[in-house]
């Protein structure tokens, strides 16, 4: 029911609009055969097709009365282009080893740059018969081997669609897209070339190598353009390098404005240039209005272009503004050692003429005509005056020789496979493309070609480059120079070049958005800047670098620090108090004299011990402290050195306990003077307890809680050395780490109570009679002794290393020196200076005790 009903339909709305279709302008065709597309040809027993190039269309107003290919114009075509393929397909066929019984044939067709001619240039080619009408076959009858792909790399996806619907292997000769990378949509494309990512990574190394870090990006607005865009941005972000300039031009006007951006960004001087099929000159053609409007002095812009070889230059008034343009050719191997392969072909001038039969064909079934060249004779290779030399075939013969090699080995195949069958048959059908196409996956395209090709990490193609620098001369031609080789991933620059552009005064300019940061400074980005754009700090306290530009300061080691300039690291000091330093000298020059006053005094001492001065308030406890002190200003000799585990063990022990015995001696001396003084009353029972066994209690019970205190340090934790690596940034403190140091202020607090003790019972018994009381000398001996000790604690806290010791030593002689001076300096006086002073009856108006 729908059926009739859609008849119906139909048939009504054909009449009104048939009624109207009325031609007002007739239309005359006129054939112009030479500007018709056209197509090389020559029969063979597999053939290979290839659509390329090489004619520019320049589109031009025509009058209507013409045929639409007539509509634009065809600017002479690169017969050269065409002519490379031609010879290498004649010199695989002249080879005798590559193809047994076998002659490839060859299908040349034009696309005029554009997908409406490689649509009509692929119809051509799958269709079999007379007719452009693709899956019908009348006629001729051609076995297609494989495309060749020399077209623009949008243009090879719309091949790649149609050829492989048809199961033909696609061969690509330039360089591919990465969106031609994905064998799971293309199966049978085959780049022999590499893809056009292989210049990124030598582009980022030149870009390092120069230390440009800021640089503008320009492609077209179409999808390669963008995929080049995406590629490329992170690669060089990763790098360290900022595009702040990033600009798509459109294919059919001029971008907008780039004032702005570059007048904001007048330090770039390096641009990345994506070319296709566009003219140099049309995408350099906006910027250079740009550079012309702005003011002030322009530097000259280095141009690096994705473009694989570029032709000489003649001088152009678009070149004002360009230093130099870069861009990149492959590298070529040495001549391969072949007899069939011909170093150069010269052909006639005449050569179209001469070689190929050249007719136009128009079929009812066809919508298009098209000039077909037939090869009538094969090419003679001879050389005569005025012939046209044919460069830079070698790579097309590669890849004539690679479907070669291929071709062999997939009929050999086939034989080997049919012989285990037991088929033995004459005239076996030729290959079919889709049988031809496994061959083609091995590759053999780098052990063949010229170009130094390799096979990356990846299993795709790479090849090694050469740089190429084409460098703008004041009021001369530009000249070309040879800058350097990306070989292996590794970039190599000729210094020769540079130091030859230095004598044309042609420096390369600086790309930078700051001055490097030099050794000793770290980058610092500036918030709302790019990563490009850095403050130059200086690196952290101990660290260094030794590089510019450096993100990251190095720590020095432990036992470095680094210099003023942060750009190296020094070996740090090893420091302890010496006896060979001015302050140890001082200090152990101070604890000499000091002790050899207290021996002056203990001999004095011994020697007038019958005198009633040394008798007056208990000799025998004199001399023990005269020892103590001896022993007191002998002990800076453990503090003083460098730290070993036997001094650090001693030192704080020994000293403290020389001082408890010291304070101790005083303790009792005082205490007895009390008793004494306390005894002379009458009835009164403290003279009993005036011997020497309660002085020598005294003593010994003060002195023991030292000595109790002391043992349990030292069984705890006791000190041992220790090398201090941070207290200091430029040394090295050997010191003693005392342990479970609550034990070292433990003893010092119990020196400190001693001393307490002792100033308050001097201090009680200070006004009593007799001219030799001790009382008032050990008071101000006591008050002195406190307040070095009371001193010391937050000076000792508060400084490292061998300052820490000498204030230690400092106390300890201040103190002793203190205690001695207070109390036996003025017995010496009157012993040696007015011994009459030194007598019974001086010494007190009431009665005297020995003591």
């Amino acid at each position: 029911m729908d059926l009739p009903f859609l008849l119906l339909l139909l048939l009504l709305m054909s009449q009104p609009v048939s009624g109207k279709l009325k031609m007002k302008c007739p239309l005359s065709l006129e054939h112009q055969d030479g500007k018709r597309p056209w197509s090389y040809y020559r029969p063979g027993d597999h053939l290979i097709n290839v659509v390329l190039s090489a004619t520019k269309i320049s589109h031009i107003m025509l009058p209507f009365n013409m045929v639409p290919y007539s509509q634009t114009h065809f600017l002479p075509l690169d017969q050269l282009r065409i002519l490379r393929y031609i010879f290498a397909i004649q010199v695989v066929n002249k080879n005798p080893q590559l193809l047994h019984n076998l002659t490839l044939g060859y299908n040349i067709h034009d696309n005029y740059l554009n997908t409406l001619g490689t649509s009509d240039a692929l119809l051509d080619m799958l269709s079999t018969g007379k007719a452009n009408v693709h899956n019908y076959s009348c006629g001729k009858k051609d076995n297609i081997l494989a495309l060749i792909d020399g077209a623009a790399s949008d243009i090879s996806i719309q091949m790649s669609t149609l050829v492989g619907t048809y199961k033909v292997p696609q061969i690509c000769f330039e360089f591919f897209s990465e969106s031609l990378h994905d064998k799971s949509q293309l199966p049978f494309y085959h780049p022999l070339f590499p893809k056009q990512g292989v210049l990124y990574p030598a582009t980022v190394q030149l870009l390092l190598h120069f230390r440009w870090n800021v640089i503008g990006l320009f492609a077209p607005d179409t999808e390669n353009g963008e995929n080049f865009m995406r590629a490329l941005t992170p690669l060089l972000v990763r790098n360290g390098i900022c595009v702040v300039i990033s600009q798509q031009f459109s294919k059919t006007r001029h971008t907008a404005s780039l004032r702005d951006a570059i007048s904001n960004w007048r330090q770039v001087n390096v641009f990345f240039l994506y070319i296709e099929l566009d003219s140099f000159w049309d995408r350099i053609l906006p910027v250079h209005f740009t550079f012309r409007l702005l003011p002030g002095y322009i530097e000259r812009k280095v141009w690096i272009m994705t473009v694989v070889g570029l032709r000489t230059m003649k001088k152009h008034k678009l070149l004002k503004y360009i230093h130099s343009i870069w861009t990149f050719t492959f590298s070529v191997k040495q001549s391969p050692k072949d007899d069939t392969f011909e170093p150069s072909f010269f052909v006639e001038p005449t050569f179209g003429d001469q070689s190929f039969r050249c007719s136009f064909s128009k079929n009812v079934f066809s919508v298009k005509g098209r000039r077909r060249c037939t090869q009538k004779a094969p090419l003679k290779i001879q050389q005569k005056r005025n012939m046209i030399k044919i460069p830079a075939y070698r790579h097309f013969y590669s890849v004539i020789k690679t479907l070669a090699h291929a071709l062999k080995a997939a009929y050999s195949s086939r034989s080997k496979r049919r012989k285990k069958e037991g088929e033995e048959r004459s005239g076996a059908p030729r290959l079919h493309p889709w049988q031809f196409h496994p061959f083609l996956e091995k590759n053999e395209f780098c052990n063949v070609s010229t170009l130094k090709c390799y096979l990356d990490t990846n299993g795709d193609v790479a090849a090694d480059l050469d740089i190429r620098s084409i460098v703008v001369v004041p009021e001369e031609d530009p000249i070309t120079l040879q800058l350097g080789s990306f070989q292996r991933q590794r970039l190599i620059i000729n210094q020769d070049v540079l130091s030859q552009l230095k004598l044309f005064n042609k420096s390369f300019p600086q790309s930078q958005c700051v001055e490097n940061c030099h050794p000793g400074f770290v980058k610092q980005v500036q918030e709302g800047e790019p990563v490009c754009c850095y403050d130059c700090v200086p690196c952290p306290e101990g660290t260094f670098s030794t590089q510019e530009d450096t993100e990251k300061c190095i720590k020095c080691p432990e036992d470095q620090y680094p210099t003023e300039e942060r750009v190296q690291c020094i070996p740090k000091r090893i420091i302890f108090l010496s006896y060979k330093e001015h302050l140890g000298s001082i200090l152990i020059t101070f604890a000499l004299l000091l002790f050899l006053t207290t021996g002056f005094v203990l001999i004095l001492f011994i020697k007038y011990r019958e005198t009633p001065i040394v008798k007056a308030n208990n000799r025998d406890l004199s001399y023990i402290f005269l020892v103590s002190l001896l022993l007191c200003f002998l002990s800076p000799f453990i503090f003083i050195g460098q730290p070993r585990k036997a001094t650090c063990l001693l030192r704080q022990t020994v000293f403290s306990i020389i001082f408890s015995v010291g304070i101790s001696s005083l303790l009792a001396k005082t205490i007895m003077v009390v008793l004494a003084f306390m005894a002379t009353k009458p009835g009164n029972r403290v003279k009993r307890w005036l011997r020497k066994s309660l002085a020598n209690s005294i003593i010994l019970s003060c002195s023991a809680v030292q000595i109790i205190i002391c043992s349990i340090w030292l069984t705890v934790s006791p000190p041992f050395p220790e090398t201090d690596l941070y207290s200091q940034e430029e040394e090295i403190i050997l010191q003693c780490n005392e342990g479970f140091v609550v034990m070292f202020y433990i003893t010092l607090c119990y020196l400190g109570f001693l001393a307490a003790i002792c100033f308050m019972v001097a201090f009680l018994a200070r006004n009593l009679p007799g001219i030799f009381n001790e009382a008032k000398l050990i008071t101000f001996s006591m008050l002195v002794f406190c307040s070095v000790w009371i001193s010391f604690v937050p000076t000792y806290l508060s400084i490292k290393g061998k300052y820490m010791v000498a204030v230690q030593v400092f106390s300890i002689l201040a103190s002793s020196a203190s205690l001695l001076v207070c109390i036996f300096i003025p017995k010496c006086f009157i012993i040696i200076l007015r011994p009459g002073m030194n007598t019974k009856e001086q010494l007190t108006t009431r009665r005297n005790v020995e003591m």
